[in-house]
């Protein structure tokens, strides 16, 4: 059974930073790619930025410099660390996780999902 919990969201003021988390089943741990999605009200849902299980990373460009992804294996937690957050960053934050190939950045690449985390920007 392959569950993901994020946490970590919140309301911040321009500028300001949020550290998300993502806490992975074991089972859902293991030589697999996992990502952080958002997805504002209205909106698509967009990949942010992605990981493999070797610590390669790809960013949606607008968020290089600014998003960090991680992943600490130990622990089974998916980080995204956010700096600098402007108000088009307001929206709800999900993990995601796959065994399979595909596009990093895509949703349809993924076979898991968590129940999400709201950030707000003010």
């Amino acid at each position: 059974h392959v569950q993901l919990v994020e946490s970590g969201g919140g309301s911040v003021q321009a500028g300001g930073s949020l550290k998300l988390s993502c806490t992975a089943s074991a089972s859902a741990y293991h030589d697999n790619s996992m990502a952080w999605f958002r997805q504002a009200p209205g909106e698509d849902r967009e990949g942010v930025a992605a990981i493999d299980s070797d610590g390669a990373s790809i960013y949606l460009d607008s968020m290089k410099g600014r998003f960090i992804i991680s992943r600490d294996n130990a622990k089974t937690i998916l980080y995204l660390g956010t700096n600098s957050l402007k108000p088009e960053d307001t929206a709800m934050y999900y993990c995601a996780a796959t065994w399979g190939g595909g596009s990093w950045l895509e949703a349809t690449t993924y076979n898991y999902w968590g129940q999400g985390t709201q950030v707000t920007v003010s």
